[in-house]
């Protein structure tokens, strides 16, 4: 029996794109609940795209099988990443790149639409920092190589991610549109930059939580046309059902807070990051 007991539903205007909720974790099989229902909600709620990033080579093949089983069964498009996180930059090797690259070829999935997530995080360091730089610095390589957007993650390590991204550029390694600061809790300052290089900044949960104030900053800082929302399922629920399981449907609950910050109404906002998520991840509506 399923053990899903949100607090709260949306119940308005404005179709959504979920541009991050990793489907595939255990934690939803662990309470009991289905694809079928997940995604059921959150079609419910307006959400009709939903990209499912990976971490590791486990979980990309996870993410892609994911998509694979239940892309549009539910009313909902489902796509997804490939890559390996900084906490796995431990774990590459040449077997970890050959399986990217492989993915990457010329029958390539056309439900993959990135690489990520990749970056650094020096908050937990579970990577040696040059084995992250490293990694991360190969993958923004095979991105740029193969035309496909990043999911960049990163904490604690500001200077040396936009570093590392800037000298992609400099030796003109980085696409017009490199891909998106997922879940960003850089300064306004720090992800200004990231903007001037082309990439989206993607907001989660953390903008509803009450004293927010950097977040609150951030999104008040970023262009519009540079937003996306995401959910992280499951984690980083946003009120008012903080506390729960993270899924899909929730991420109304970000596009609401975002309106309050900039401004607009919902349905306004919501149009705005659904386009922004297709332009991000090349896709058609």
């Amino acid at each position: 029996m399923s053990k899903h007991k949100p607090t709260a539903h949306y119940e308005g205007p404005g179709e959504f794109f979920d541009t991050h909720a990793h489907l595939y974790d255990r934690k939803f099989e662990e309470a009991g609940r289905t694809a079928e229902e997940i995604l059921t909600a959150a079609k419910t709620a307006g959400v009709s795209k939903v990209l499912v990033p990976a971490d590791s080579v486990e979980t990309s093949r996870l993410a892609c099988g994911f998509a694979n089983v239940n892309d549009g069964r539910y009313g909902v498009d489902i796509y997804y990443s490939i890559g390996v996180h900084p906490h796995e930059a431990k774990t590459w090797c040449s077997e970890a790149e050959q399986f990217i690259l492989e993915r990457l070829g010329s029958d390539r999935d056309i439900r993959l639409r990135a690489i990520g997530e990749i970056g650094l995080d020096y908050y937990y360091d579970l990577s040696p920092r040059d084995c992250q730089k490293k990694v991360f610095s190969r993958q923004l390589d095979i991105a740029y190589e193969a035309d496909m957007p990043v999911i960049l993650h990163e904490r604690d390590a500001t200077k040396d991610t936009i570093d590392i991204i800037k000298a992609q550029a400099d030796k003109g390694a980085l696409r017009a549109e490199p891909g998106v600061c997922h879940c960003c809790s850089m300064s306004a300052e720090a992800a200004a930059e990231l903007v001037k290089l082309g990439f989206y900044i993607g907001f989660d949960g953390p903008l509803t939580f009450k004293n927010n104030v950097k977040g609150v900053k951030l999104a008040e800082s970023v262009p519009v046309d540079r937003i996306v929302i995401e959910t992280d399922s499951p984690y980083l629920t946003p009120e008012p059902n903080r506390g729960r399981r993270n899924e899909p449907e929730y991420v109304p609950f970000v596009a609401a807070r975002l309106s309050e910050i900039m401004n607009m109404d919902i349905e306004e906002t919501a149009r705005i990051t659904f386009e922004n998520g297709l332009k991000l991840y090349g896709l058609d509506r």
